[in-house]
């Protein structure tokens, strides 16, 4: 167990190491995101070994949503960090000339990064990649529930990073604790809304800004103008992919009445193409993480199974598992389902859809399925969610040039891409003005001046 001293330590050697201006210079900043580039492809394996015995995630899930994504987006802030750091022109008030005014990105500091189990890897190493881009120092703290992932991560930095530039905390709920009773210049952090709240509490008292990624029940509406074949094969592919256990999982399907038993159809046979007669031999689905969150998710299997529901306790498995006549009182539909259960609410007018979603938490995601552009917009302009996928589900997670975050209960702030840069930058106003034409009218003594001040302040 890491010492208090310890942890109390780490903050201020970092805000030491960051005044010395290294970490500013814009070659460095490149420089050292190559060097975690090459680190990481050099554990290539040792990653995907790492996250099959925390998850028993399959090597493709684990190449395709943690290995490659690091890569990508490191590869997308190398290519555009130089333009991110310049100083954008803006424009100057007519009363305010002769001057010049621009907006500066600066570095806030030292961050701490605060990951989350379902996707170990990539959800610690993608913020750490925007505070690097950014010119800050950082102290990242691994899940203790992903211990393999975490202990990785830590031979990973600890190896090749020093510890006054980025440093990794292991431990658990104590350790985390210690680091929020510290002061960072911002805190990053991705999991439960429930924790969101208490991490923005403890940095209230530092007044330190958060960036906080969570989740919630992100709704998936099922309209009949669909190509229901490649709409259930989309859903059941987000749904049951790591297990159900993404932020951004399709929560619980809005389907239009008169096609579900159609939908139902093709869900099942697209979990019987994908994992196979008995998903449990599958190579390719993968476990709940811990004993705690498969009895929270065992509890849920209740009401009306129409697939799956099957369960090993020994194994940490449960089945992917479609329940139908699901209703808006359910347990099932009270908290964020995190596991490999689909909840089935029908519905007749897409009215009442939009006025329940809109009395719930505004989730991390909405998924919407039609053809009907009308159908489309009228969704989009009713209702709010952190981001928005038309006709597919997970994707917009997996594109750089888009901000991902929350909005409300499911989050403060967003990263990927140009957004984590300036989730860890300031952008300084500066206003640089001459001396000559020095006008006397802002000065006192303003008998007389009132007039010709409203005149100019028209320009």
């Amino acid at each position: 167990m890491l010492s208090q001293i310890f942890i109390s330590d780490l903050p201020s050697k970092q805000r030491q190491y960051f005044r010395t201006g290294t970490t500013k210079n814009i070659d460095y900043r490149i420089a050292q995101l190559q060097t975690l580039k090459q680190v990481v492809i050099e554990h290539e394996s040792a990653i995907i070994e790492a996250l099959k015995a925390d998850l028993n995630k399959p090597e493709f899930e684990a190449y395709a949503s943690e290995f490659s994504f690091v890569i990508k987006e490191i590869n997308y802030a190398i290519k555009n960090i130089k333009n991110w750091v310049k100083a954008k022109k803006a424009s100057i008030p007519f009363i305010l000339l002769p001057a010049s005014a621009q907006i500066i990105p600066e570095p806030l500091g030292v961050a701490l990064i605060i990951g989350p189990w379902n996707y170990p890897f990539q959800l610690i190493l993608t913020p750490l990649i925007g505070a690097i881009a950014s010119g800050n120092c950082a102290v990242i703290k691994p899940s203790e529930f992903a211990p393999h992932t975490s202990h990785l991560i830590t031979e990973i930095i600890s190896k090749n990073f020093p510890q006054e530039y980025i440093s990794v905390v292991e431990g658990d709920v104590e350790i985390s604790k210690q680091l929020l009773q510290e002061k960072f210049d911002h805190i990053f952090f991705t999991g439960s809304t429930a924790t969101g709240k208490i991490i923005m509490a403890a940095a209230a008292k530092n007044l330190t800004p958060v960036t906080l990624e969570l989740g919630g029940k992100s709704p998936c509406i099922v309209d009949k103008e669909i190509n229901l074949e490649v709409t259930a094969r989309r859903i059941a592919w987000g749904k049951f992919y790591n297990a159900g256990q993404s932020c951004i999982a399709p929560d619980y399907i809005l389907i239009n009445k008169d096609i579900k038993e159609e939908f139902l159809k093709n869900i099942e046979k697209c979990i019987q193409e994908f994992y196979g007669d008995n998903p449990k031999n599958s190579p390719d689905y993968a476990r709940i993480i811990n004993q705690r969150q498969f009895s929270r998710a065992a509890n849920l299997l209740q009401g009306d199974i129409r697939i799956g529901g099957e369960i090993n306790a020994d194994e940490l498995y449960i089945s992917p598992t479609v329940i139908d006549n699901v209703t808006w009182e359910d347990t099932i539909m009270q908290d964020e389902i995190f596991a490999p259960i689909l909840s089935i609410v029908e519905y007749i007018d897409i009215n009442e859809v939009i006025d329940k979603i809109n009395l719930l938490p505004k989730p991390l995601a909405l998924y919407i399925f039609s053809n009907n552009k009308k159908f489309q917009q009228k969704i989009l302009s009713e209702t709010s969610s952190g981001g928005v996928c038309i006709n597919d589900v997970l994707k917009q997670w997996f594109t750089s040039t888009l901000a991902f975050g929350g909005v409300g209960d499911s989050g403060i702030g967003s990263y990927h891409g140009k957004a984590s840069f300036d989730t860890f930058s300031h952008y300084k106003s500066v206003v640089n003005r001459k001396f000559f034409l020095d006008a006397s009218i802002l000065y006192a003594p303003y008998a007389g001046k009132l007039s010709l001040l409203k005149k100019l302040l028209r320009w």
